[in-house]
């Protein structure tokens, strides 16, 4: 049985088999968005990995065990067990799998680049989020290369954040699986984030961008402070444009991963997106929420030779959700009661 499943078949209901990152890069294509080429190892091949281990030693009930206020022994937990993923050797026929597929993607150009991104099986969530917790590879050249950052991004699934993060919110362990993107890298002119309600005020009438040159991870890793935009979703006026000096890009490495590289003099206070492109993102946003039915947070990418606008990945917005959820006190039988206890009254 393959342990392969590519993005065009795929929909978010299938993120107990390829993770939230998986699911929802299949549930945009079939949004008719944009979204580079890919392909998942799904969680079947971490299973049958994470079972080879269990057979030796214990590794879920280990880490159920953990006390979350521990973290001497969470940080222990987590160094044996990456050690125990990166340094056991993957099934024979998984490695082929993922040879093929990724050969498959590099088509009658030869080896693409890709990128290698975890996406856990509770990722994503209405109610969670472990954006920034397990790995992210970019710009990984050889098949030899995906093989060993597939092992490491299974390995992250253990790192300390994500356990101290499951420990604190006690998730089920056994619940816990990692599938594996690969897709291609798109070398970007401009790359950054669009949240369809602002991230800072809640506001679900704008759309907010934030861009810098080359590749979206100057952003997302917060080595540059972006251009900002903030536009309004149903009149499309920006109403606010505050363009940053952008000291510094992300760029391929001649051999592989990616290197920080000085934006020219000329180019660090030049807005990195035209307004033509702002509306095309807006465009995009707004569409990608209608589909969800919900506020979320975008990924994007401007191809260099053609401007293509991709979308590399989406996910719900939880900050501001997460706040409504939650009542601000509990609603009293009788009104008046709650404006009498202000004043230490009695109704």
């Amino acid at each position: 049985m393959s342990c392969i499943s590519w993005f065009a078949d795929l929909s978010l209901k299938d993120r107990p088999q390829v993770g939230g990152k998986g699911g929802s890069l299949g549930e945009l294509r079939r949004a008719a968005v944009a979204v580079p080429p890919g392909f998942v190892v799904r969680t079947d091949a971490f299973e049958r990995f994470l079972a080879t281990l269990e057979a030796g030693e214990p590794v879920r009930s280990r880490i159920a065990a953990l006390n979350a206020d521990d973290p001497a022994a969470i940080a222990a937990c987590s160094a044996a067990l990456r050690r125990r993923f990166e340094q056991t050797a993957l099934p024979t026929d998984v490695v082929e799998e993922i040879r093929e597929a990724h050969a498959a993607l590099g088509g009658p150009r030869g080896v693409a680049a890709v990128a290698v991104r975890s996406s856990a099986t509770a990722e994503d969530a209405a109610d969670a989020s472990f954006a920034g917790l397990q790995d992210t590879y970019l710009w990984v050249r050889s098949a030899a290369e995906v093989l060993r950052k597939v092992r490491s991004c299974w390995a992250s699934l253990y790192s300390v954040e994500s356990l101290t993060y499951r420990r604190n919110r006690g998730l089920a362990e056994d619940s816990m699986a990692m599938a594996v993107v690969v897709q291609v890298m798109v070398d970007a002119r401009t790359a950054g984030v669009m949240f369809t309600r602002s991230p800072t005020t809640g506001d679900r009438s704008v759309i907010t961008i934030e861009s810098s040159w080359g590749l979206g991870s100057a952003v997302v890793g917060g080595e540059v402070t972006p251009d900002r935009w903030v536009i309004g979703k149903v009149t499309g006026e920006i109403a606010v444009r505050d363009i940053s000096d952008k000291a510094i890009r992300h760029a391929p490495a001649p051999d592989g991963g990616i290197e920080a590289l000085p934006v020219d003099d000329g180019a660090r206070r030049v807005p990195c997106l035209s307004d033509p492109e702002l509306r095309r993102l807006c465009d995009i946003g707004r569409r990608v929420e209608r589909h969800y039915g919900r506020a979320q947070d975008i990924e994007w990418a401007i191809e260099r030779s053609d401007g293509e606008v991709f979308l590399l990945q989406s996910r719900p917005e939880t900050v501001w959700s997460a706040r409504e959820a939650v009542p601000v006190a509990r609603a009293a039988d009788n009104p008046i009661s709650h404006v009498m206890s202000i004043f230490g009254g009695r109704p």
